[in-house]
């Protein structure tokens, strides 16, 4: 499994990337466009927190809009009564159709790619979970600043997310936001945590999840308005990524801080 990555440390923290993959495991005929079927990747995201802390890192390559691993499986929605993509995607952020007419995607064909990414993020937890009584699950998402079909304005850069509370200790999420207080944040506010973070946020058990979802435009230069094929994906570009860098190495010290507390 080339697609699937796993760099381990036996520090109690994991940053999982469920969104940053372009590769298109062999759907690219059916998509409308190459560039229709990757436009919603979590652009850079790897690079954006690569160095900034000692942590297992786990990330895959397959694109979100071949099957979104940070979805339930079981279809259910995470926000119901709002906008939001499937398990499956079948439309951009945006609503167009993301295949060509007549094509309808087959979930059984795509679930190898979504068990083999969980499986790993479980196993990790148990690894690290064997020498520490606390073991922190950070999901790194990073998502356009303004998309008016998901959400009223502009995003807030940071955007904190544990189900309001019920996936991580209170002392970690207070660490986190103040960690975030030099950055426009909020706490479980459009976005309170997806799949990981709410499977897996098990405070009682030692398994604390949380969610930064951060708008793009805090490490990239964002194109006004919808994005097209010529202004889209933003270049990464080190300085410019450099001061939210410095404020992500700042979170995660806090979370790294929280999961090696004396209990």
């Amino acid at each position: 499994m080339n697609w699937l990555h796993v760099e381990r440390s036996d520090s109690p923290l994991i940053l999982a990337f469920p969104h940053g993959g372009t590769d298109l495991a062999g759907f690219e005929a059916a998509f409308r466009s190459r560039w229709w079927a990757i436009r919603d990747a979590d652009w850079h995201i790897r690079a954006l927190y690569e160095g900034l802390a000692d942590a297992t890192f786990i990330w895959t390559d397959i694109s979100r809009s071949v099957i979104d691993c940070n979805r339930d499986p079981s279809g259910q929605s995470l926000y119901p009564g709002q906008t939001t993509t499937g398990l499956c995607p079948t439309e951009t952020f945006d609503g167009e159709s993301l295949y060509r007419a007549s094509y309808e995607p087959d979930l059984a064909e795509r679930m190898p790619w979504f068990t083999p990414y969980h499986a790993a993020i479980k196993a990790e937890i148990a690894r690290l979970r064997e020498n520490h009584p606390m073991v922190v699950l950070y999901d790194c998402h990073s998502i356009r600043s303004r998309v008016p079909r998901l959400f009223d304005g502009e995003l807030r850069e940071l955007n904190i997310g544990t189900d309001m509370g019920r996936t991580c200790d209170l002392a970690l999420s207070d660490a986190v936001v103040a960690a975030s207080a030099s950055r426009s944040h909020v706490l479980n506010g459009r976005f309170r945590g997806g799949w990981t973070t709410r499977h897996y946020g098990r405070p009682e058990g030692g398994v604390h999840a949380i969610q930064m979802e951060i708008a793009m435009r805090a490490y990239l230069d964002e194109p006004g308005g919808v994005p097209d094929e010529t202004n889209w994906p933003p270049i990464w570009n080190p300085d410019r990524a450099a001061p939210l860098r410095a404020h992500l190495e700042q979170i995660l010290a806090a979370a790294t801080a929280f999961a090696k507390a004396p209990a």
